[in-house]
């Protein structure tokens, strides 16, 4: 289809879709222009406030089976930032992205996405967003998929046609734009749903497993576009199952579970040594003598540095556990060079907390 008539068909249905929809606000915004009527939050607020939310699915003879996919959820996220969302499958992530973005409607509490309400056309106008699984017409290239998306947000074939070779090289597709995709692999498309949704310049972006089937090296060019962009003050919100992924690139976490955020800070504020934590100790004697003192606690893990210097991982959750080995060392004349308790990995954080929140 050419792209002046696709435009056309485009700009009809928004019309119609206009027309339907609350009527005197959208003529309102028919005249000023679409893609002119943007208001910014202001500076210092987060770009979602997310309080108490909840969210109960109702099915069954008469709706009286109620699903509570959220409860009390509460969070907020700082403007350019990074902001993970973690959660095991079932945990409420897609639900809550959902109400970001205005698909279902809360049951109670409040969100509010760029200082407007979760949903509202303001808010959404404001908003890029790459679905997890999305699905791009097969008939369409890579440039024409982005003036299809791009029309869609309210811009002319011509500012898409004039941000297209910056943002397919940024993604990764340079020179690409031509062919079908069709004949593009799982990570190309994602790499081109990540560039229709930073088309048309948002404020927020929300991704959804951003790096599902993305090779190792394109998953690091991804992370550098995403770092890019926060460094330039855009707002990224995303959710994976990619632990390390979310470790490497985030600058904030949240874990939701069981529909509740149950915990949320930086990547070391969640991985920080805690009570319960591993104790490594850092030795110097005869490996057996260690190995007799040491090797029957839980989680005992022995590491030679040099003849006779060895670093010692064992579980100790609590502080009599710790005095109990040190005095087995000192016992056998073994030096202590240091003891610590050693960070946790975002992994054993996430599975810790979720792990306590099923207790």
């Amino acid at each position: 289809m050419p792209a002046a008539l696709l435009t056309f068909v485009i700009r009809s249905a928004q019309s119609e879709w206009e027309t339907l929809v609350s009527p005197p606000r959208q003529r309102f915004i028919r005249l000023i222009g679409f893609p002119s009527w943007r208001l910014s939050v202001q500076t210092g607020d987060p770009v979602i406030q997310v309080q108490s939310l909840g969210k109960t699915y109702t099915s069954g003879l008469f709706r009286r089976r109620k699903v509570h996919a959220l409860k009390q959820a509460s969070l907020d996220v700082p403007q350019g930032q990074i902001y993970g969302l973690l959660g095991p499958n079932g945990a409420g992530k897609t639900t809550l992205i959902k109400v970001l973005l205005g698909i279902v409607r809360r049951t109670s509490g409040s969100a509010i996405v760029l200082g407007r309400p979760a949903g509202s056309l303001s808010a959404r106008r404001d908003i890029g967003y790459l679905p997890e699984n999305h699905r791009i017409p097969r008939h369409l290239t890579g440039d024409t998929a982005l003036e299809y998306y791009g029309c869609l947000s309210g811009l002319s074939v011509g500012e898409v046609r004039r941000r297209r070779p910056e943002l397919l090289s940024q993604v990764g597709l340079d020179g690409r734009g031509r062919d079908s995709v069709s004949g593009y692999s799982k990570g190309m498309l994602q790499r081109l749903g990540l560039a229709q949704a930073m088309l048309h310049k948002p404020q927020l972006i929300i991704l959804d497993e951003p790096t599902d089937g993305v090779d190792p090296l394109g998953r690091k060019e991804i992370r550098d576009v995403l770092k890019g962009l926060a460094a330039e003050g855009h707002s990224i919100f995303l959710n994976s199952h990619l632990l390390q992924e979310i470790e490497l690139i985030c600058d904030s976490v949240a874990i939701l579970t069981q529909g509740s955020v149950r915990r949320t800070g930086s990547v070391r504020e969640l991985t920080q040594a805690i009570e319960g934590a591993p104790v490594v100790f850092q030795l110097t004697g005869p490996k057996e003598d260690i190995e007799g003192t040491l090797q029957n606690h839980d989680g005992y893990k022995l590491r030679q540095v040099s003849s006779e210097a060895f670093e010692v991982e064992i579980l100790a959750p609590n502080q009599a556990d710790v005095d109990t080995a040190i005095d087995g060392l000192r016992a056998e004349g073994i030096s202590i060079w240091s003891i610590r308790r050693r960070d946790l990995t975002l992994e054993e954080a996430f599975l810790q907390i979720v792990g306590e929140a099923a207790a």
